[in-house]
């Protein structure tokens, strides 16, 4: 959406649309136009729109930072649903080889395919949820522990970004297959990047026993059509 001044697009919202809800991506004014009621004016309209196009959920993972993005979002009424947390992984104990099962390559369709992605996962940020997933799954790798009757644990990747997308447990071992997976995924031992945790997902005291430390947040913002 483009707000105008004249014939001059002074101010723009940049959204992507699902069916669960739609994502306010980039909202910007020109600092010449700021203040002046064109960004409420443009989360306005697309609430407007959406409330007859639906989906009636809009989100916004708006930088801790940006002070006067947040205040946009909680002055047109949005609620601040959760922290999302930025970590780096330091770097855990390396593994010569597994000791818990097979470490094999994996990747999104074969999550899929076994019903490891998607219904009953946690809430997740916009860009680890499945939809994201399967639309950048030609550019994602994956690693797993399986054994012969099940995948155990994998970490999902994208090694030319250093960032990590997913990685999931399925048994009680206290995390020692993740461990080993993210040994593999980085025998360097540091660097790769988890963006946007929700505190859903997996806690904060989990994460750093694997050698994840928290290094920025974004704060999920939401409302309902309509009423933005």
């Amino acid at each position: 959406m483009v707000a105008f001044a004249g014939p001059d697009p002074i101010g723009v919202l940049i959204g992507a649309k699902r069916p669960s809800a739609t994502l306010v991506h980039k909202i910007a004014v020109h600092p010449d136009h700021q203040r002046q009621g064109h960004g409420r004016h443009l989360l306005a309209s697309l609430g407007s729109k959406l409330a007859i196009l639906g989906p009636p959920r809009i989100v916004a993972e708006v930088p801790a930072p940006n002070a006067p993005a947040r205040g946009l979002f909680s002055a047109n009424g949005w609620v601040e649903e959760a922290v999302l947390t930025d970590y780096i992984w330091a770097g855990g104990p390396q593994r010569s080889e597994s000791r818990t099962g097979f470490i094999i390559p994996v990747s999104v369709d074969d999550l899929g395919a076994n019903g490891l992605l998607g219904e009953g996962d946690p809430p997740t940020c916009w860009e680890r949820s499945l939809e994201t997933l399967t639309a950048r799954k030609d550019e994602i790798g994956g690693l797993a522990v399986a054994s012969e009757e099940r995948v155990e644990a994998y970490v999902l990747y994208i090694k030319e970004e250093a960032k990590i997308l997913s990685l999931r447990s399925f048994m009680d071992d206290g995390d020692a297959r993740l461990g080993e997976l993210l040994a593999r995924l980085d025998p360097g031992g540091a660097g790769a990047i988890l963006p946007k945790v929700h505190p859903a997902e997996m806690p904060a005291g989990r994460l750093e026993t694997l050698g994840f430390r928290p290094a920025g947040a974004h704060l999920l913002y939401a409302a309902s059509a309509g009423s933005a």
